[in-house]
């Protein structure tokens, strides 16, 4: 449940019929919303009002949320969850570091939208999270704990080493530097481009069963990295790096 007062969410969509169904689901739920159809009425809105999260279309009149996201980065770390309505688009917005917490592709269900929202609240209110805080990026808060040798190359998870082969290691690096961020598969081919053998998606996807399967003997019941349909993957728990 979200907590009392009910936290304030910010929707910005272009379509009305969209806009009122997602801030419908979320009044529902115990949020309080607020409706944006013009790119250039948020910069504003927020200075009137600063949300607890921003759901943030990427195609907007006025002005897109690519650049909003990046702007809004420079002064606040209020999550933000960006709509697209291209899978392609994600790869670039991952690509360009836009800033936000989540990436949603459409079409979706309102419930999805919920249940990430809800999500992303729960570990800012931990006050450790990394999208209100301002903890570092190695850190989050839920599920249990993970460290990283990377000078050993080993991954220890409750206590428990993993044994990962060179490419687990670094695939399971690049998800828990950035935990919470969704990572496409592209850009996950990108971080391990030095194991010089040709990388698919299919290939990542091997990979990161091979890694579940690893991570669940050490922690059963626990799923620590999410796919997202479209999108890519993401790590959820807690973690710590030695450099």
């Amino acid at each position: 449940m979200p907590m009392s007062p009910s936290a304030h969410i910010l929707i910005v969509e272009d379509e009305p019929r969209l806009a009122r169904l997602v801030a419908d689901y979320l009044s529902a739920a115990g949020y309080g919303t607020q409706t944006l159809s013009d790119g250039l009425a948020v910069l504003p809105a927020l200075q009137q009002r600063m949300p607890d999260l921003l759901v943030l279309d990427l195609m907007l009149p006025g002005r897109d949320g690519l650049s909003l996201c990046q702007e809004i980065r420079r002064f606040s770390q209020v999550p933000i969850v960006m709509l697209t309505a291209r899978v392609e688009e994600v790869d670039r917005l991952l690509g360009l570091d836009a800033g936000a917490d989540d990436y949603i592709c459409k079409p979706f269900s309102p419930r999805e939208v919920v249940a990430r929202v809800r999500a992303i609240l729960r570990r800012a209110r931990t006050g450790e999270g990394t999208a209100m805080t301002g903890a570092g990026p190695n850190e989050a808060t839920d599920g249990p704990s993970l460290h990283m040798d990377s000078e050993r190359y080993e991954a220890v998870l409750c206590g428990q080493s993993l044994g990962l082969t060179a490419l687990e290691f670094r695939l399971l690096k690049a998800l828990t530097t950035v935990p919470g961020r969704v990572l496409s598969r592209a850009h996950l081919i990108d971080q391990l481009h030095d194991d010089q053998r040709a990388l698919s998606d299919r290939t990542v996807d091997s990979h990161i069963k091979n890694l579940r399967r690893k991570l669940e003997q050490a922690a059963p019941q626990q799923e620590l990295i999410l796919s997202i349909y479209g999108a890519g993957y993401k790590f959820e728990g807690r973690v710590t790096h030695t450099p």
